[in-house]
């Protein structure tokens, strides 16, 4: 029996790691959680012992690590290809990975001005020009997915997907935020956030004591 171990940040603040934690559920694979405090003294070298990147999250497979979202997306759909990580029609497919990618290595001015931080709530927060467009951007995929794949079910591919799990922070920061959706955008919002597994994560992050104060 294949033994996992996932790797996490706090969960109140690490975006990563929750895009990680919902994969591992997609999946379905019974893993022990080990959440290392970010931003602390021992924080990189803690990492570092089960890590060679650092960072989270890193699912250890039978003790081999394998690090990074994407990489876990794609070892688990390859893994399990029963549970649906990816679409399975092609074309989805494709879409899906595509703006998993965008996910994961855009949206800069987004990440660094509005921080995952699920214990606070700010109302009529300023957005920038920035912010704006990578928000604009976004509401446009998901428009994009949920008209033309969307029609079986309320998430992006119609099925909960690899897809979803990158962009279940970004809901979270749209809600502390107070970000104003179409909406497309807003239902959407509304499907991720009242998940059982996102329930569960901001439960957990609700019980964490450790606080993070972001420039």
């Amino acid at each position: 029996m294949t033994d996992y171990t996932l790797i996490l940040g706090n969960k109140t603040y690490s975006s990563w790691s929750l895009r990680g934690w919902l994969l591992a559920k997609q999946a379905g694979i019974a893993f022990e959680e080990v959440v290392i405090f970010l931003r602390k003294p021992h924080t990189r070298a803690k990492l570092l012992k089960v890590t060679p990147a650092g960072k989270v999250p890193t699912l250890v497979v039978d003790g081999d690590p394998v690090w990074d979202s994407l990489a876990i997306a794609e070892y688990l759909a390859e893994s399990f290809p029963d549970k649906g990580l990816w679409p399975a029609d092609p074309a989805a497919r494709r879409l899906a990975r595509c703006v998993s990618a965008e996910m994961h290595s855009g949206f800069s001015e987004l990440r660094g001005a509005l921080p995952m931080n699920l214990s606070q709530h700010y109302p009529n927060h300023p957005i920038g020009s920035g912010v704006q467009a990578d928000v604009d951007r976004i509401q446009a995929i998901w428009g994009d997915c949920r008209s033309r794949f969307g029609k079986g079910g309320d998430f992006l591919f119609g099925a909960f997907s690899a897809a979803d799990a990158f962009y279940a922070p970004i809901v979270t920061r749209f809600r502390t935020y107070d970000v104003k959706l179409d909406a497309v955008s807003e239902a959407y919002c509304t499907a991720v956030t009242n998940t059982a597994w996102m329930q569960e994560w901001a439960a957990d992050a609700a019980e964490e004591t450790e606080v993070i104060v972001f420039d």
